[in-house]
């Protein structure tokens, strides 16, 4: 699962920094960013989700 999200977080930085490189494509790292963001907090709420609860 985690490789999963370490790859589309990769992704995502990639393309923010196309979309940032590119004026034109400013958008293009708008929405690598907020998915970005996204994976991260799935990723992390899906941990505290598997954590065994003591």
């Amino acid at each position: 699962m985690w490789t999963v999200l370490i790859i589309l977080l990769v992704a995502w930085v990639v393309l923010s920094i196309v979309g940032f490189a590119f004026e034109g494509l400013l958008w293009l790292a708008l929405i690598g960013i907020v998915l970005f963001v996204g994976t991260l907090i799935f990723g992390l709420i899906r941990q505290r989700a598997r954590r065994p609860k003591e």
